[in-house]
């Protein structure tokens, strides 16, 4: 099988509303694109991540990683923006993470699903758990937005970036809520008819 040859990561950081968050990328296939999307969280800054974590890589960008980084700020403004596949690599990704991740990134701005209701869709009906980890795992948070999958009943579940910063992106994104820790929606995506009642 050939190899094919990558350069080693650099990395771009970008101030945000939700403080610093980092992009990790390289050139693959002669395109650079992004490995990584670091976001802030409690405890840890992506700039202290990066250097916890990635202590070789070297900050560098170049206009293909730049045109990305600037979205994910209007993003984190509150912009609408509908990031493509095109600009990350998938393929560091398993089959299944995969499936889960290109699932996720389906669900449109306003919208909202949940684990079960994407383990079926990707079939494997009894995949809730498996979903909820790749998801916690996602390379690419807010460029694949799983901020928008939630527990079945209405329950934020997790994100990487903290359930405050989750709750604030789906505020942002017009989801009500019914409390302080339960999404107000009566249907989800993914699904045809509501499951909530309140």
């Amino acid at each position: 099988m050939k190899q094919i040859k990558t350069n080693p990561p650099a990395f771009c950081l970008r101030g945000t509303p939700f403080d610093p968050v980092a992009a990790l990328w390289s050139v693959y296939r002669d395109e650079p694109k992004i490995c990584r999307v670091l976001l802030s969280k409690p405890g840890i800054s992506a700039k202290h991540a990066i250097k916890k974590f990635f202590p070789k890589t070297a900050a560098s960008s170049c206009p293909e990683i730049n045109i990305v980084i600037d979205q994910i700020e209007a993003f984190l403004k509150g912009e609408d923006i509908q990031f493509s596949l095109d600009v990350v690599r998938l393929d560091l990704c398993s089959a299944f993470q995969q499936k889960v991740l290109r699932a996720e990134h389906a669900i449109p701005r306003g919208r909202v699903s949940t684990y079960n209701l994407i383990a079926k869709h990707v079939e494997n009906p009894s995949g809730a758990r498996a979903v909820g980890t790749a998801l916690a795992t996602n390379p690419f948070p807010l460029v694949i937005p799983c901020h928008r999958a939630i527990r079945s009943d209405g329950a934020l579940g997790g994100f990487q970036g903290g359930l405050k910063m989750k709750r604030s992106l789906l505020e942002m994104e017009g989801i009500a809520f019914r409390d302080a820790g339960h999404v107000a929606t009566r249907g989800f995506f993914y699904e045809d008819h509501a499951t909530f009642k309140f």
